[in-house]
C-alpha cells in the first residue's frame, strides 16, 4: 500500500507513487468517446479501468450513498462506483476513482464531495479521488493534465462524434443487422492502434466515412428522434435507460448531437462572461485560443461529411446564433443555453421529433429545457417534443410509454406527407 499523503485542509491526496501502482475507476458516460479516453490515459502511464457495469443496483446503490433529493446523475456515477468498490474485483488499497468537476454554478462541482463522504461511511477512507478540471480545482501530484494529453483527449472526441454521428445514419437502414455495430468496433480498434495525432486526423475520417458508406442499405422513412438534455443523463445508457436502443427498436433514427458541441459552449461562455462583466482575463485568452482550435476541428469533420451522403452536423456559431431570439448566451448554468439551441437547431435541419431528457434535481436543465417548449412550438407548430423524467423512483414502463405517444404522432405525420 502506498503512503498516504494529505494537504494541509485533509484531503487525501493521489501521489506519484499511486500513478505507478493504482488502477483509477471512471464512470461509463459515452461508449465510444470513454473508450478512447480510457486508452490514452494508459498510455500516458495511468492505471484507468472503464466501468460499464449496468442495472438496478446501480440505482440501489446510490440511494444507499446519496441523499435522494440529490440530482439523479450524482446518484447512478457514485452509485458505479461504489458498486465497483465493493464487488471484490479491486484492491481497495491500490484503488483511485476519478470524476470530472465543472468549477460553475451546476452541482456536478460536489459530486467529488459526496463521494468521498460515501467512502468515509463505507470505511473506505483510503480510496484517493482524483478531480478532472481545466479550473486548476484539487491539484494532486500524482496526476497532471498535461498539453500532449489535453491535446489527444479533444483528438478522441472528434473520433467519438464522428462515429456516434454517422453511426446513428447508417444503423437504422443496414441490410445486415449488425453491420454498423461491427464496422464502429473495427474503427475503435484502429484508431487506438494509429494514435491521436492531428496530422493523420484528415485522412483517418475519410477512410471512416468511405467505409461507413460501403455499408449495405436500404432507405425507408424513418422517424427522426432528436436526443438532448442533460449532458449525463443525454448520453449515458445507464442514466436514460438505453434510450437509443429503445428508439431503434421502434423503427426511428436517432440524432445526437456531438460532446464536441458541449465543451465549445464550456469555452465560450468564459469569453461571454470577460465581455459581460469584464473579468478572468486569462480564461479568457486561454479560452478564446482553445475554441479557435476546437472550431477547426469541427470544420474539419463537417467538410469531409458535406462530401458524403452523409448529413453533416451543425457548426457551433450557427447553433449559438440561432438561439439567441430564445435565450441569452450569458444562460450558462447546466447545459445553459446549448440545450435550448440543440433543440431549436434539430427543428430547423428537419429533425422535428425530440425527447428532452431530464433528471431529477437538475434545475438549470428544466429551464432551458422543458421550460422553452412552449417558446420553440409558438415559433415551430410542429415541433413534436417530449420531455421525459429520469430520477430512481420513475419506471421505465412509463417513460417509454411517454416517448410511444411521441412517435406515434411523428409516424401519423410521416403518413400524411405520404398521402400528399
Amino acid at each position: 500500500m502506498a503512503k498516504l499523503v494529505y494537504n494541509k485542509q485533509g484531503r487525501l491526496l493521489f501521489t506519484e507513487e499511486m500513478r505507478r501502482e493504482y488502477t483509477i475507476l471512471i464512470p461509463q458516460m459515452l461508449p465510444v468517446h470513454f473508450t478512447f479516453l480510457e486508452k490514452i490515459f494508459n498510455n500516458h502511464g495511468y492505471k484507468v479501468k472503464l466501468l460499464t457495469s449496468t442495472g438496478r443496483k446501480i440505482v440501489d446503490e446510490g440511494l444507499r450513498n446519496v441523499h435522494n433529493d440529490t440530482c439523479y446523475p450524482a446518484l447512478l456515477v457514485i452509485g458505479q462506483m461504489m458498486d465497483a468498490l465493493k464487488s471484490g474485483e479491486y484492491n481497495l488499497n491500490k484503488t483511485a476513482l476519478m470524476i470530472t468537476q465543472t468549477g460553475g454554478g451546476c452541482r456536478a462541482s460536489n459530486y467529488i464531495n459526496l463521494l468521498r463522504k460515501a467512502l468515509k461511511n463505507n470505511g473506505m477512507e483510503q480510496v484517493p479521488v482524483v478531480s478532472l478540471n481545466l479550473s486548476n480545482m484539487e491539484k494532486n501530484p500524482g496526476f497532471k493534465l498535461s498539453v500532449k494529453l489535453l491535446y489527444e483527449l479533444i483528438i478522441a472526441i472528434c473520433y467519438g462524434d464522428l462515429l456516434m454521428w454517422i453511426g446513428n445514419q447508417v444503423r437504422p437502414y443496414e441490410d445486415n443487422r449488425g453491420d454498423t455495430d461491427a464496422l464502429i468496433g473495427r474503427w475503435i480498434d484502429r484508431i487506438m492502434k494509429r494514435g491521436f495525432s492531428i496530422s493523420a486526423f484528415g485522412g483517418t475520417i475519410r477512410e471512416i466515412l468511405k467505409d461507413f458508406s460501403d455499408v449495405p442499405y436500404t432507405m425507408s422513412p424513418k422517424v427522426k428522434v432528436g436526443i438532448v438534455g442533460e449532458i449525463y443523463i443525454k448520453y449515458a445508457p445507464l442514466g436514460n435507460n438505453c434510450l437509443e436502443d429503445f428508439l431503434r427498436s421502434e423503427g426511428a433514427e436517432t440524432v445526437v448531437p456531438g460532446l464536441l458541441d458541449f465543451i465549445l459552449f464550456m469555452c465560450d461562455h468564459h469569453i461571454v462572461d470577460t465581455q459581460l462583466y469584464h473579468v478572468r482575463y486569462k480564461k479568457f485568452i486561454g479560452s478564446g485560443a482553445l475554441k479557435v482550435f476546437l472550431r477547426k476541428m469541427q470544420d474539419t469533420i463537417i467538410k469531409a461529411v458535406e462530401e458524403t451522403r452523409f448529413r453533416p452536423p451543425a457548426r457551433f456559431e450557427d447553433t449559438k446564433k440561432n438561439v439567441l431570439p430564445y435565450v441569452s448566451p450569458a444562460n450558462k448554468m447546466g447545459e445553459g443555453w446549448l440545450l435550448t439551441a440543440e433543440m431549436v437547431e434539430l427543428i430547423g435541419s428537419g429533425v422535428n421529433n425530440i425527447v428532452c431528457a431530464q433528471p431529477f434535481g437538475c434545475l438549470p436543465n428544466h429551464i432551458v429545457g422543458k421550460g422553452m417548449i412552449r417558446k420553440i412550438r409558438g415559433v415551430y407548430p410542429h415541433a413534436n417534443i417530449v420531455a421525459v423524467d429520469y430520477d430512481p423512483g420513475a419506471t421505465k414502463v412509463n417513460q417509454e410509454n411517454r416517448i410511444k405517444l411521441m412517435l406515434s404522432t411523428a409516424k401519423a405525420d410521416i403518413g400524411k406527407l405520404d398521402k400528399q
